[in-house]
Formats: structure tokens, sequence, C-alpha cells
């Protein structure tokens, strides 16, 4: 079998290429993937180059972790079915070709371990569950506190605040240097960071990426106050001691997150308590990888690209 992929061969080299799959057995399924997102963290640290040292790393790589589709084949050990609508983070099984992380192809094979079922009234949306997982996964992690302070109003930004909100907590304030992606707010205020006078935060999120931040959040937190690094940092990250020290900062770093983040996410979509609306700002036919990819990481005006895959060829 084969698959068609988008193929990063080196810093902003994207083609949509032919790549083998591996052969299924009755471990696996195979799944017909409709819509695959293009993530503006890591995915842009591959296609710029910046991206550190990295478990798997290397090129030629197919990358992505936000894909939505059917399954198309179900191997007799698994409680899959033909035609089960599925998100899938991924897949490593294109053969010589690194899968980093492996969701940017027509068609996957992978562990039903690593598939969710899905509502197929999602469509477009169900590529989202991965960031809506991440950040579900930085609220309800080991002794967290909700925020009070968002840095960064991009789509991780704001499924942290309606899920704040969705958990009984006060609407947050949202910090958005972009003017262009200070619209969208549902329920919460969006501020430039120049314009908050602020200085007693109790826990901050970050979401920028942005290692340089540090300092500036420590000096908005109250004493014994919080943040969370809820975002990916290519560069090291570093602080002034002293007024960390005087503010009896704390300091928490939100991993991947997980299989239950994965089910909790989906419960909370189907029973309308998270709403993935509003998310997708761009679709571009996968054959126009390339292009897209330079808009998803370059337009301020894209929030989430979305490649659609039915008719490639």
């Amino acid at each position: 079998m084969e698959s068609h992929a988008v193929i990063l061969e080196g810093s902003r080299r994207v083609s949509v290429n032919r790549v083998p799959l591996d052969t299924p057995g009755p471990d696996d399924v195979v799944v017909d993937i409709r819509f695959s997102g293009i993530s503006t963290g890591t995915e842009k640290l591959f296609w710029s180059g910046e991206m550190p040292p990295f478990p798997g790393m290397g090129y030629p790589l197919v990358p992505g972790y936000e894909a939505a589709g059917e399954v198309v084949e179900a191997g007799s050990n698994t409680s899959l079915n033909v035609g089960d609508s599925v998100f899938v983070p991924g897949a490593s099984c294109f053969g010589p070709v690194k899968g980093l992380f492996g969701g940017a192809a027509d068609r996957l094979v992978t562990s039903p371990d690593r598939v969710l079922r899905i509502d197929p009234d999602l469509g477009a949306d169900g590529a989202l569950i991965a960031l809506a997982a991440t950040a579900r996964h930085a609220i309800a992690g080991l002794q967290t506190e909700l925020p009070d302070l968002i840095v960064g109003h991009g789509v991780v930004g704001r499924l942290l605040a309606r899920l704040t909100i969705a958990a009984g907590g006060p609407p947050p304030t949202i910090w958005e240097t972009n003017p262009a992606r200070r619209s969208g707010a549902l329920g919460y205020e969006v501020l430039d960071p120049e314009a908050d006078p602020r200085r007693d935060y109790g826990c901050i999120y970050d979401a920028s990426g942005d290692a340089g931040l540090l300092d500036t959040l420590i000096s908005r937190l109250k004493r014994g106050g919080e943040i969370v690094l809820a975002g990916f940092y290519p560069a090291p990250l570093s602080f002034a001691f002293p007024p960390a020290f005087m503010k009896e900062a704390r300091l928490r770093i939100a991993a991947e997150w997980t299989r239950d983040d994965l089910l909790a996410t989906r419960e909370l979509i189907e029973s309308g308590t998270l709403s993935l609306a509003g998310l997708v700002t761009h679709r571009a036919n996968a054959n126009d990888a390339p292009t897209a990819y330079q808009t998803a990481f370059t337009d301020p005006n894209c929030l989430k690209m979305i490649l659609d895959w039915k008719g490639t060829a």
C-alpha cells in the first residue's frame, strides 16, 4: 500500500508525494484521513529548521499530529469497525520516511490504541481534538490551578479560556500582542499586555511559546503565584532570580496530553460543554500543502489551517 503525504525534506522544503505504507496486521487499523491540521508550534519549528534536538527527529519526515478520518480496514484483534469516524494523533508507518508525527497523509496504518472514535459531524473540527486535549491536560494535570491570565490568543489560548469557564472558573484575561488575533473572545477579555496594569495574578498560563517572556510574567505575579508553561519553547528558558525570589514564584510545565485527556475532551465536546467552533480560519486542498504551510506560519490572520485530503492525487 501507499499513501500521499506531506514531506518535510528540510528547512522550508515541503512537498506532497507518495510514500510506502507498512503492511497492516491483525492488531492494526487503516484510516483514510479526511482532514489534518498544521501546528504553528512544533511543525513550524521543523519547517523553519529551529527545532532543538527531539526524539525521532530527522528528514525527510511526515509531520502532523492533528488528523481526523474514517477506518477503512480493521484487524481481527481490534475493537474498531470499518466506517468508524476517528481522530488520529499521527502514525509511524511510512517505511524509510520518518513519521514525526505522521498525521499529514491521506492514509495511515496504526494501532487502535492510538485512535479515538469521534462524532462524524465534527468534520474538520475533529482534527482539533489534539489541541483541545493539550489545553485540558494543562488545566487538569498534577496539582493544577485555573488560570486568571492566559498569554496568547491562538487556538490553545482560546481553548484554555473556554475550558476555564467550563470548569466554573472566573473568565480569565488574555494577552495578545497581535491585533488581528484579539477578536473571537467568548465571555472573556483580550488585551494588549501594555494596556493591562494588573500585577497580582495568581496563575498565569503561557501559550505563546516565547522563551523571553518569563521575567515579564514573573513581574505580574502575586506572591506565591504560579506560571504554567503550556507552549513549546525552542530556545533555552531563563529568568532573573531576584524578582522570582521576592515573589516566591512557582513554575510548572504542562506536558503532552494522555489517553485520559483525549477521552475527557471527547466527553466535554459531546456534552456541549466545550465548543470547537470558530477556531478553523483557513482550509486548503492537501495538494497545495507547500503554500498552505507558508500561510499557516506567516499570515497573522491564520489561526488554524486545515488540509483537506479528499481527492488528493
